[in-house]
């Protein structure tokens, strides 16, 4: 999506790991009518590539007489971001009670990636015959979900009075909650830690997903034994009671909920038993827990630029073995990099319009250095359309640059931070930036990289760097910070970890899938990580 710097801010708008699964709603709008005395009977066919060949993944039911179905068996699907996901939604007209498609008359079909349903979160579409032409006005509408319970749990909670079961102290308390299981058994779902010698205990609030505790049923009963700890493992039963999440919801910081502890042995030995202490809720807050998927699901849009390295040890262009010589396959290794990972993101992108930008080379008419130019040459419009629009900018300014150097990173760093930074200013998940830097080599501007990056971590900004070539890729790892925090060069700690480094060589002889895999595996974390860190949900999310 192009960006441009919007003067004043816009005011405010409405964690896991992202491989979950996605329910795709079918409908059809103004089928071909291949029946003579009646309407279609159309059912819709998802299929899935998988290297380079078709699979049906499912059908849908079959609707009949009718040119405008809407569908009411879902495709449920697996979702991952780094990779590109291939679909075919093909409509038929059921004839027969064959399962071989070509028994059915064809009413269209549709191909697309995965990645484009989600990020639209609801697509309508031109049917198109086998020949690549319209199927009549036939339409298909596809609109995407995510299959999880998002939300989580927390609770804090506290004992008073409890029974005391150690000869010569006080009892050592500790909480188990449990749910009921398919088998009928209580199953353990969390155990609270252990407080020390103390009949009034008051545990650390706790977090845990709603699925987890109570299969996201709030009105299925749990379990809460209070245990006494022994180290030898014979912890002594205290007592118990049952709950439901609703119940516990009652309780809200000023009017917590109390809760009798009973041991039932005791209850029928004693006459005039109580309890054996009270369990005290006191709050229970349910929340949502977003993940990538849903901040793309509400509109976020992923913006990508990417930084060129034309310095001179990458040799000259025209000789074979320059790193920019593109082959007569018609590549070489930053184009398969821009091809592997911008393939991948454009998908969430909606106009397509990508920033490309180069640094360490001398440009006409003056052959002045720069480390951030337009590779398209057009300053105030450095936006190619698309990937390939980015290929062909790369390969019509090779002839009219000049290699040069050094190899500094941070003016491209600071120049995408620079737009980041304005995103901010909205107050809401709806934009998160990408810089991709392909180099071949040892950064001369190491501090003031450092710091750039550093400064960059606190904005909606990822980096990715892609080592081309056989040079010493030391400084960039440091940068990288998988294994430690990272610095600048006055201190400052980075707030969280922005970088991801690779070497091309690594890959070299790999499908091309493997490198996007590789460098996108940690960016739906990074994008999640960064709107909690600001408490920004995503632009369209519903309560909890």
């Amino acid at each position: 999506m192009a960006y441009t710097v919007t003067p004043t801010p816009v005011g405010p708008v409405g964690s896991q790991y992202c491989v979950c699964k996605v329910e795709l709603s079918i409908s059809g709008q103004n089928l071909l009518d291949r029946d003579v005395t009646s309407k279609s009977d159309p059912f819709c066919v998802l299929f899935m590539e998988v290297n380079g060949k078709w699979v049906e993944l499912d059908r849908t039911e079959t609707a009949v007489n009718n040119l405008n179905p809407a569908f009411a068996k879902k495709f449920t699907v697996d979702y991952h971001f780094e990779e590109v996901q291939k679909l075919k939604f093909a409509l038929f007209d059921q004839d027969k009670s064959s399962m071989q498609l070509y028994e059915h008359d064809f009413l269209g079909e549709f191909s697309c990636t995965l990645g484009m349903i989600v990020s639209s979160k609801k697509i309508t579409r031109t049917l198109l015959l086998g020949n690549g032409k319209p199927a009549g006005k036939g339409m298909i509408t596809i609109a995407a979900q995510e299959l999880s319970d998002n939300r989580v749990i927390t609770l804090s909670m506290a004992g008073r009075k409890l029974d005391k079961k150690d000869l010569f102290g006080k009892s050592d308390p500790f909480l188990e909650f449990y749910k009921p299981g398919d088998d009928g058994k209580w199953m353990l779902v969390h155990r609270t830690e252990v407080i020390k010698y103390t009949l009034d205990p008051t545990w650390k609030p706790f977090t845990v997903p709603l699925v987890s505790l109570c299969d996201g049923d709030i009105e299925k009963p749990i379990k809460v034994i209070c245990y006494d700890y022994d180290s030898d493992g014979g912890h002594d039963f205290i007592g118990e009671f049952q709950t439901s999440v609703t119940r516990m919801c009652e309780a809200q910081d000023a009017c917590p909920l109390e809760l009798e502890c009973i041991n039932p042995k005791k209850q029928k030995k004693k006459k005039n038993y109580k309890n054996s202490g009270i369990i005290i809720v006191k709050s229970c807050k349910i929340t949502r827990d977003f993940s990538f998927l849903d901040y793309i699901l509400g509109g976020c849009q992923l913006m990508f630029t990417v930084g060129i390295d034309f310095t001179a040890s990458n040799g000259n262009p025209r000789d074979p073995s320059s790193l920019h010589y593109i082959n007569p396959m018609g590549t070489n290794e930053y184009l398969s990099a821009i091809w592997a990972v911008g393939q991948i993101i454009q998908d969430y992108d909606s106009d397509k319009m990508f920033p490309a930008l180069g640094f360490g080379a001398q440009l006409p008419p003056d052959w002045k250095v720069s480390h951030e130019f337009a590779i398209n040459f057009n300053p105030t419009n450095p936006f190619c359309s698309g990937v390939e629009g980015i290929v062909q900018a790369y390969s019509a300014c090779l002839p009219h640059i000049r290699f040069y150097g050094p190899t500094n990173f941070s003016p491209i760093v600071n120049h995408v931070a620079r737009f980041a930074a304005q995103a901010t200013q909205q107050e809401a998940a709806s934009q998160y930036f990408i810089l991709l830097i392909i180099t071949d080599g040892v950064i001369s501007d190491m501090d003031e990289t450092r710091h750039a990056v550093v400064q960059a971590s606190k904005l909606p900004m990822s980096i990715i760097i892609v080592g081309v070539g056989n040079a010493d890729f030391a400084a960039m790892e440091f940068l990288d910070g998988d294994s430690r925090v990272l610095r600048s060069h006055t201190g400052e700690e980075a707030v969280r970890d922005i970088v991801q480094f690779v070497p091309f060589r690594d890959f070299r002889n790999a499908p091309k899938e493997t490198l996007a895999k590789a460098v996108l595996a940690e960016l739906p974390q990074q994008v999640v990580q960064y709107f909690k860190h600001r408490n920004l949900p995503p632009i369209n999310s519903e309560p909890a």
